[in-house]
């Protein structure tokens, strides 16, 4: 089950790595993606449905839209439908 769940900022304004299962998107190509956890300085996602992880700077996610995480569900629910 995905988590629909923002990073969150620290006094300084800085982002703060988001914790796994949150749903965020990567602000260098726009891809959403699901926190898988985190490798040295890096977030890991996946996307929503399956497929292979990534690497992001934590600095560089963002909590989804409502239309992302509506698309993200929608992505989910398409991948089962029909099993």
């Amino acid at each position: 089950m995905v988590t629909m769940t923002a990073p969150t900022h620290d006094a300084d304004g800085h982002t703060v790595s988001p914790d796994a299962g949150a749903l965020v998107v990567d602000r260098r190509n726009g891809k959403v993606g699901v926190v898988m956890g985190r490798v040295g300085p890096y977030v890991q996602l996946r996307p929503p449905h399956g497929g292979l992880e990534w690497d992001v700077p934590p600095g560089d996610v963002r909590p989804p839209t409502r239309a992302e995480e509506l698309g993200a569900k929608v992505a989910v629910a398409n991948r089962g439908w029909g099993r």
